[in-house]
C-alpha cells in the first residue's frame, strides 16, 4: 500500500514486510527498482513532475527518512517504521549471504567499492560478490550503457546495489528497468557508511529526526545549502497539507495534491536545491 506525500507515493508496511517483498521481487528475477525516500527525494519529486513520476513508478518507496514517518502519522495517523537505506543494506547482503543471491555494486568511487568489498568479505563469506562498476561522470554513450546492461544480466546478479546519489539514482534505474534483470535499490550514501569511511549518527539522532544534522557536520560544505532550504520548504508543505485536511475535514473530503512548483518565495531558492 502507498500513501501520498506532498505528490510522492510512500510505500507502507513493517519493516520486515519490506525485506521480504524486496527478497521475492530478487529471488524472481525481476527488472524492479526500488527507491529509498528522505526529504531530499520527496522535495526533488515535488519540484520536478517528471521524477515524480519515476519515483511512483517504482516497485517500493521505502520511508528513509523520520521526516517521512513522522508526516504518514500525521496526515494519515499511520504508525510506520522506519525502512532506511542503512538498515536495509546489512539486512539484504545478508538474505543475499543466506539464500545465495549474487549482488552487484553499482556507482560511488573506486574506494568505496574496493572497501565495500572488503568489508563483505570479512563480514558476509561466501557471499557472492557478481561485480563492481564504478562509472564515469558523466552521461553514458549508447555503447557504454549496452555494455554495463551486458555484464551486470551476465553476471547472474539478482539485486543491483545503486549508489549515484539522488535524483542520479533514481533516473538511471527507472531507465534500466526492463533491461536489468535483477532488482535494483537506490542505497546513496549507504555505501560509504558500510564500507567504513563515513560514521552514522547516533540512535539518539535517528529516532528525533536529526540525523541530518549529524550528516552536515560531516559534510558542511556539500550539505548545508540543501538542507537549509530542503527542510523549510518541506515543513512549510507539510503543514499546508495538514491544514488542507483539517479545512475539508468537516466536508469529509481530503486533499493532498500540491502544485509541483512551489509558492513564489519558496520556488526562487528551491530551484537551486
Amino acid at each position: 500500500m502507498k500513501k501520498d506525500l506532498l505528490g510522492m507515493s510512500v510505500t507502507t508496511g513493517s519493516y520486515r514486510q519490506f525485506v521480504e517483498y524486496i527478497y521475492d521481487l530478487a529471488r524472481e528475477g525481476k527488472s524492479s527498482y526500488v527507491c529509498v525516500a528522505n526529504v531530499h527525494m520527496l522535495m526533488e519529486a515535488n519540484k520536478d513532475a517528471d521524477f515524480a513520476r519515476i519515483v511512483n513508478n517504482a516497485d517500493i518507496v521505502t520511508p528513509d527518512g523520520m521526516p517521512l514517518v513522522k508526516s504518514l502519522k500525521l496526515l494519515y495517523g499511520i504508525e510506520q517504521s522506519r525502512v532506511a537505506g542503512m538498515d536495509l543494506l546489512p539486512d539484504l547482503l545478508n538474505h543475499a549471504l543466506v539464500n545465495n543471491l549474487p549482488v552487484y555494486f553499482y556507482g560511488s568511487t573506486d574506494l568505496v567499492l574496493s572497501r565495500t568489498v572488503d568489508y563483505i568479505d570479512q563480514h558476509y563469506p561466501g557471499l557472492t560478490i557478481a561485480g563492481t562498476c564504478s562509472p564515469p561522470f558523466r552521461m553514458l554513450t549508447e555503447e557504454e550503457e549496452e555494455d554495463v546492461i551486458q555484464n551486470i544480466n551476465n553476471s547472474g546478479a539478482k539485486i543491483v546495489f545503486v549508489a549515484l546519489g539522488c535524483p542520479k539514482q533514481e533516473n538511471w534505474m527507472a531507465s534500466m528497468k526492463g533491461h536489468i534483470h535483477a532488482c535494483m535499490i537506490g542505497i546513496g550514501g549507504a555505501l560509504p557508511v558500510l564500507a567504513g569511511l563515513q560514521k552514522r549518527a547516533p540512535q539518539w539522532m535517528q529516532k528525533t529526526c536529526l540525523e541530518w544534522l549529524f550528516r552536515l557536520k560531516q559534510e558542511p560544505r556539500r550539505l548545508f545549502k540543501r538542507y537549509a532550504i530542503t527542510n523549510v520548504v518541506f515543513l512549510y508543505l507539510l503543514m499546508k497539507s495538514w491544514l488542507s485536511i483539517k479545512l475539508n475535514s468537516d466536508t469529509g473530503s481530503v486533499y493532498l495534491g500540491l502544485d509541483p512548483v512551489y509558492d513564489t518565495a519558496f520556488n526562487v531558492s528551491a530551484g537551486n536545491l
